[in-house]
């Protein structure tokens, strides 16, 4: 386990974080090993050197990221990003990169707030669909490794920042009876199986050669639109699904069950009504507790998540929505009511990495396309 350890030990998130070596959370850390080695894969893919030959400069990436970290109050973070630009020219803030930092900053603060025409006017500003999708799987990955270094911090027992007058609770969502398109929209949270359009064309498979032709069917990513969008930049996407594998289909630690429930909760907390009702109804389908579930869902606007639970759930729902806030607010007592129901360190970073993927997941699905009822 100790050569384990080591290679992992260098990651970004663990040296921001102050894990001790060999420590419980690192011990948890080496046993979600894929989980580990991929978001530090999903860091190297989007902050590249190839990032020079595109719109999306490493500098401007680096820039970028400083700017979401500051939107999420995140300090440490943000001094990691600084430290970064230190050897890069401040960036002109063109009509362009105008635009793309407002694109940023709604990803952020408010993805249910996206439409197709801010998406219109950064192509209009000279941004290509690759482009757009590169600049929104930073901004998502960002908001993913902020709340996962605000986890491991609670969990290392190290200092996180306090934000005592505000709290988590459910998102709005879009209530318009059609999208863009002119299909039926969904306008509450549901367990049925919804649709989703994009609002950018997914790139046509013929235009995959052999080799990405093959990590798409990997993947069973193929004939979907959304995956076939995401796949305009296929190193991130590759490893951001190799995240995801490594978060919810590993054995041992949080029941899936749960880890379901905790991606239903963030999803909740943003307003993304596909994302809630596919794992909604996985979190229902695997602990019979349909109507524990619904009730999550039928929480209105404003209200706090966790209501007529048990304490388990109410202690795994509201760390995981104050965790998806923005900014984070889980702090030293969240977790330690999850430590009085029972959870252990594996459980917990299971938790934590449940809410900050989704806190990814939902930034695209919300501001890329939008749900839909599928026709009977």
């Amino acid at each position: 386990m100790s050569e384990v350890l080591t290679a992992v030990s260098s990651d970004i998130l663990d040296s921001l974080a102050g894990i001790g070596p060999n420590s419980p959370l690192a011990v948890a850390r080496q046993t979600r090993e894929a989980a580990t080695r991929h978001t530090q894969g999903s860091y190297d893919a989007i902050f590249t050197a190839d990032a020079e030959d595109s719109a999306l400069p490493l500098s401007l990436r680096f820039w970028l990221a400083e700017k979401i970290t500051l939107l999420q109050q995140d300090e440490i973070l943000q001094r990691f990003y600084a430290d970064r630009l230190a050897d890069f020219p401040t960036p002109t803030l063109t009509p362009a990169l105008q635009r793309a930092q407002a694109w940023v900053e709604r990803l952020t603060t408010a993805p249910v707030s996206a439409s197709p025409d801010q998406l219109r006017d950064l192509q209009q500003a000279g941004w290509s669909a690759k482009d757009i999708v590169t600049l929104s799987q930073l901004v998502a990955f960002v908001n993913f490794q902020s709340r996962l270094l605000r986890g491991y911090r609670l969990i290392a027992g190290r200092d996180v920042k306090i934000h005592p007058a505000l709290s988590a609770v459910a998102g709005s969502w879009h209530t318009q009876p059609e999208t863009h398109t002119g299909k039926a929209a969904p306008q509450a949270f549901t367990q049925a199986e919804l649709g989703w359009e994009p609002w950018l064309s997914a790139k046509p498979l013929a235009e995959f050669n052999e080799e990405e032709q093959a990590i798409l069917a990997r993947f069973g990513h193929t004939d979907s639109d959304y995956f076939r969008l995401l796949g305009r930049n296929l190193p991130v996407l590759e490893q951001r699904t190799l995240t995801d594998k490594g978060i919810f289909y590993t054995p041992g630690g949080l029941p899936r069950k749960e880890r379901e429930l905790v991606a239903a909760v963030t999803s909740k907390v943003n307003g993304c009504i596909f994302c809630a009702s596919v794992h909604a109804r996985k979190a229902s389908q695997l602990s019979k507790q349909t109507e524990e579930v619904q009730r999550l869902l039928d929480v209105a606007p404003g209200d706090e998540l966790g209501q007529g639970q048990s304490p388990r759930w109410q202690a795994i729902i509201d760390f995981s929505a104050r965790l998806s806030a923005t900014p984070a607010l889980a702090d030293a007592h969240d977790l330690a009511r999850l430590r009085e129901q029972g959870l252990d360190t594996l459980e917990i970073v299971d938790v934590v990495q449940s809410a900050a993927f989704f806190s990814w997941a939902n930034r695209l699905m919300l501001t890329l396309g939008e749900p839909f009822w599928p026709e009977d």
